[in-house]
This record gives structure tokens, sequence and C-alpha cells, in this order.
């Protein structure tokens, strides 16, 4: 009984030692061994391995990229002397664990960003500083992301990192530039509305001269043809009557009596005091009575 209690023991204290000494990698991540606080083994690959228990210490570190996004964008001043609001993101990865863990102690992932932010705002003044407004926003944007990129991975592979890529997201003007551009191209743009409103005008009234100026040729023909096309209607008309008077000129007289009497007689409320012997009523009279 003694000997079964002894081999239980045995097994329960083999078996504690195995539980505290085994340890797991994961795919996503590295394994930094310290002993009395000495780095003495750095796991990188997935799977089970051993320490020595109570004196072997586990530090886990992420093996993937990290996105390093600040919240607020950055000022930074051209070679204009012209502020602007940067708002950009870094991807990173640890690639020697030994390293980092040397360089940021106990601060974890988040010393390492604050001293990657320092690294890339030194950067980012550096490019900003020595080009123009148009120059960081279109122009050579490319080439200074390239830039950052690679002057960052220099300074952080110091810490065991390398800086996967740098991105500017967005590049704008300050917020007190922004108002006086905006101001100059809300002049801009009304001096550019009056200046059309002025040609407009100019255009109307130039075109409103020309059809006055049309009409009173149009009206000055017409009335021209008109008198023409009247004068030689009276011209004909005169021409008839006369050959008509030249051939009987009786009844001509006669017709143009009856015209007379037709023109004169329109209304019964018509009075006329002529004398009764008048030629006005030759034709009115006997036939046989001249």
């Amino acid at each position: 009984m003694k000997n079964l209690t002894n081999i239980l023991v045995v097994v329960v204290v083999a078996f504690f030692f195995l539980m505290t000494s085994a340890y797991t990698v994961d795919q996503t991540e590295f394994v930094v061994v310290k002993r009395l606080g000495e780095i003495v083994a750095v796991k990188k690959e997935p799977g089970l391995n051993f320490k020595v228990p109570f004196i072997d210490d586990l530090k886990r570190f992420e093996n993937r990229i990290v996105t390093l996004d600040w919240e607020q964008p950055a000022k930074f001043i051209t070679s204009e002397n012209k502020y602007m609001m940067v708002d950009s993101f870094v991807k990173w990865r640890i690639i020697d664990p030994a390293k980092y863990y040397v360089s940021i102690k106990e601060g974890g992932e988040v010393a390492a960003e604050d001293r990657l932010s320092k690294v890339v705002n030194a950067g980012l003044r550096a490019e900003f500083g020595k080009r123009t407004v148009h120059d960081v926003i279109a122009g050579e944007r490319e080439v200074i992301m390239k830039n950052l990129r690679n002057k960052a991975d220099i300074e952080a592979r110091q810490m065991g990192i390398q800086v996967v890529d740098v991105r500017l997201k967005r590049v704008d003007y300050s917020e007190d530039i922004s108002k006086s551009v905006y101001d100059r191209m809300i002049a801009e743009r009304k001096r550019l509305a009056n200046q059309l409103r002025s040609e407009g005008s100019a255009a109307s009234e130039k075109i409103r001269a020309d059809a006055d100026k049309q009409r009173e040729v149009i009206i000055a023909e017409a009335y021209r043809e008109a008198q023409k096309a009247k004068g030689e209607g009276d011209a004909k008309a005169a021409e008839i009557y006369n050959q008509s008077y030249s051939r009987n000129p009786e009844f001509y007289a006669f017709y143009r009596s009856t015209e007379a009497y037709k023109n004169s007689f329109k209304s019964k409320s018509d009075v006329m005091v002529l004398d009764p012997n008048s030629d006005f009523f030759k034709y009115m009279r006997s036939p046989t009575k001249k």
C-alpha cells in the first residue's frame, strides 16, 4: 500500500511538472523564453514546447501585420510655409522578437507604436518641409510615401520591426487656410459670374440694337414696296378709268353719278338741300328733259 502511494505521488509530481513546463506556440505569435532575466530561446514555429518550471518566463508577441492608424490628423508645414493636415497610417510587424523585447521592455505594443509614431512624424515633417502644396497633394505623393516607408523601416529595424507600408489617406489644408482658400474661391466665382453677366448684358444690348435696326430697315423696305405697289395700282386704275371713259364717256358719267347717289343716300336720316335743276340730279330727271 505504501509503494502504491509513493507511485501515485511520483505520478502526480511528474504530471504537475509536465503541465507547468509544457506550453504551445500559436501560428499567430512569437514566444520569447526568459530565464532569470536573460533570453534563452525564441520560438517562431507553432507547436508544443517545454520550459523549466518556475524559472523560465514566457513573453508572447503578435507575428501578424499590425496597423498603426492615428485618431487625429497631424499638422505639417510645407516649403511655402503653409500648414497641411495629414491623415496617415502605418503597416508594421515584428521580425526579430528578441530585439523587439529588448527595445520595448515591458511597454508592449503601445511603446512600440509610440516610438514608431515619432519616426514616421519626423519623416513626414522632413518630406513636407522640402515640398510645395501641389507636390504633397498630388505631384509627388507616391514618392513621399515610398521615402517614408524606406526611412521608417531603417529606423524601425533597430527595434526588431519591419515597416511594411506607409500611406497618406488624406492631405488637406488646415482649417484657417481652408477658410482663406474657400473665401478666395468664392470671390473668384463671384468675379467670374459678374464678368459673364456684364458680357451677357453687352451681347444682349448688341442683339437688341441689331434687331431694332433690322426692324426699321424691314419696315422701311416694306413701306417703300407698299407705296410702290399702291402707286402702280393707282396708275393702273387711272389707266383703266381713262380707257373706260374714252370708250363711252356718257356711260362713265352715268356710272359715277349712280355711285354718288348710292353713297349720298345710305341713311334715311341724311338730308341734302340742292337745286333740283343742278347737274347732280341730271340722271334722275325725265330723259326728255335736259
